[in-house]
C-alpha cells in the first residue's frame, strides 16, 4: 500500500474478514486525493462512471471517496461527486447495507459508523440510509446476500423489507435493465442457497415484476399423488434447492428452476393436470430469455430440460426409437454436450417433491449406461458405404436403435 495516501479497506473484504470468510479481493477508498494526484503516483485509471484506479504494484482497486445524487429513475440515474473534501463517512453512507458500510485501516482497526458489525452479529441485512430506495439494483443485491448467507441464519431487517416493498410499489423495480438483472441472477445462482434469492424477491413483491414467469407458478396445483407439495411454485423452489445440492453449476440450477414454466399457462379448468406443459412452456421460456438476454448456453440447457425432462423420468419405459431421438435432440451425440448437466437438472426435478428428496434417480444411470453402449458403436461401414445424404443419417439412427434394443434386453 502506498504510504503517501490515506486509504481504507472497504466493502466485502471487511465484511467477510469479520465473518471469518476467505477474502479474495481488496477494495480501497482513498481520502483527500484527486484523479491527477493518483495518476502522478502511478495509479492506472479504470473507472468509467467515477474515479477508480489500479495500484501500480498490487493491481488492487482504489476509488476516490465520493458522494452521489439521484437525478433520474433506475440504477444509472445518478451523478457522482468525488473530491478531496469527501469524508470516509460520507462515502460509506451511500452504500447499500450496513454490513457493507464498514472500513478498516491498514493495521486492522475497524471503522463502523453505521453499526455494521452489530448487524453482522445479529445476522441482519439492513439498509444504511433512505438513499437505498434510489437504486433498484439494491433489491437484487439484498436478495443475493440473502442467498449467500442464508446458511448462517441471515434475514432481511423488517424495515429494509418494508422499504423494498415500497420501492416495488412505486415502480422503481420496473427500471431495472436486463444486463444488471442477469448479472445479479447469475451471481445468486452460484451462491450457497439460491432459493433465498427468489424467496426474498417474492416477499417484497419484486418476483412478480422481475420474473413474472416464475411468480405465475404460485397457486397453480399439481396432482397430489405425484406432487404432495401441490403448488407448482413451491415445487420449482424445491427443485432449485435439490439442484443446488447436486451441482454448483449455475446453468443446471437455472434450468431446474425454469423447467415447469409451462404449467402456468394450463387453463384452470384442466387443473391439476398439465398435459403438454413441456412444449407449452417453450414460448414462455423464450420470452424470459429474450427479455433478460440470458446467454445461449444457459438457454439451450433450459430448453432441453423443459422439453425433455419427462422423457428422462420415463427413460426405462421409452421405446428404443424414442430414446435415440430424444438423445439426438438434446445433442448427446455431439462433443461437447450438456448431457450430464441435463441429467442433474432432471434428477433435481424428481427429488424436488415432498417426501422424494432422498430417492434414488436410477433413470440417470440408465441413460448414462445407454450412452456408454452407443459410444462403442463403429459406424465406419456406414460412412464408407454407397449410401448418400439422408440415407446415411437414417442408417446411423437404425444402428443406434438396434444398440438400445440390445442394451434394454441386457438390463436386469
Amino acid at each position: 500500500m502506498n504510504s503517501e495516501i490515506t486509504c481504507f479497506l472497504v466493502g466485502g473484504a471487511v465484511r467477510d474478514r469479520l465473518l471469518g470468510y476467505p477474502v479474495s479481493e481488496h477494495d480501497w477508498v482513498v481520502i483527500g486525493e484527486t484523479s491527477e494526484s493518483m495518476l502522478a503516483r502511478g495509479f492506472r485509471p479504470v473507472g468509467k462512471d467515477f474515479p477508480v484506479f489500479l495500484h501500480p504494484e498490487t493491481h488492487e482497486e482504489y476509488a476516490l471517496a465520493r458522494t452521489e445524487r439521484k437525478t433520474a429513475p433506475g440504477y444509472s440515474g445518478f451523478v457522482f461527486h468525488a473530491s478531496p473534501d469527501v469524508s470516509l463517512e460520507q462515502d460509506l453512507i451511500r452504500r447499500d447495507l450496513t454490513i457493507n458500510a464498514m472500513a478498516m485501516t491498514g493495521d486492522g482497526q475497524l471503522i463502523d459508523p453505521y453499526n455494521g458489525r452489530a448487524d453482522l452479529e445479529q445476522r441482519l441485512l439492513r439498509h444504511v440510509s433512505s438513499a437505498f430506495s434510489e437504486d433498484p439494483v439494491r433489491i437484487l443485491r439484498v436478495a443475493r446476500f440473502a442467498a449467500r448467507y442464508a446458511h448462517l441464519g441471515f434475514s432481511v431487517a423488517a424495515e429494509t423489507m418494508d422499504l423494498m416493498r415500497q420501492m416495488v410499489s412505486c415502480g422503481e423495480a420496473t427500471h431495472l435493465v436486463a444486463e444488471r438483472v442477469w448479472t445479479e441472477l447469475h451471481k445468486a445462482l452460484q451462491e450457497r442457497h439460491p432459493v433465498a434469492f427468489f424467496t426474498t424477491l417474492r416477499d417484497c413483491g419484486a418476483l412478480k415484476v422481475i420474473f413474472p414467469e416464475i411468480d405465475a407458478l404460485f397457486g397453480v396445483p399439481q396432482p397430489a399423488q405425484h406432487h404432495p407439495e401441490i403448488d407448482t411454485g413451491v415445487h420449482v423452489f424445491m427443485v432449485l434447492e435439490q439442484a443446488s445440492r447436486l451441482s454448483a453449476q449455475a446453468d443446471v440450477r437455472l434450468a431446474a428452476l425454469l423447467h415447469d414454466l409451462g404449467k402456468a399457462v394450463t387453463p384452470a379448468q384442466h387443473w391439476p393436470s398439465h398435459h403438454g406443459h413441456e412444449q407449452k412452456g417453450l414460448p414462455v421460456l423464450a420470452r424470459l430469455c429474450d427479455r433478460l438476454r440470458i446467454p445461449k448456453t444457459f438457454r439451450a440447457l433450459a430448453e432441453d430440460v423443459m422439453a425433455y425432462h419427462t422423457h428422462c423420468h420415463r427413460a426405462r419405459e421409452l421405446r428404443p426409437e424414442t430414446l435415440v431421438d430424444f438423445l439426438h435432440h438434446i445433442g448427446a451425440f455431439r462433443e461437447p454436450n450438456h448431457l450430464q448437466a441435463f441429467l442433474l437438472a432432471c434428477e433435481a426435478d424428481a427429488r424436488g417433491r415432498t417426501g422424494f428428496e432422498n430417492r434414488d434417480y436410477g433413470q440417470a444411470d440408465y441413460i448414462r449406461g445407454a450412452m456408454r453402449a452407443l459410444q462403442q458403436l463403429d459406424n465406419r461401414d456406414i460412412l464408407e458405404s454407397d449410401l448418400k445424404g439422408q440415407a446415411i443419417g437414417a442408417a446411423i439412427r437404425q444402428q443406434r436403435i438396434d444398440c438400445i434394443k440390445r442394451y434394454k434386453q441386457a438390463q436386469p
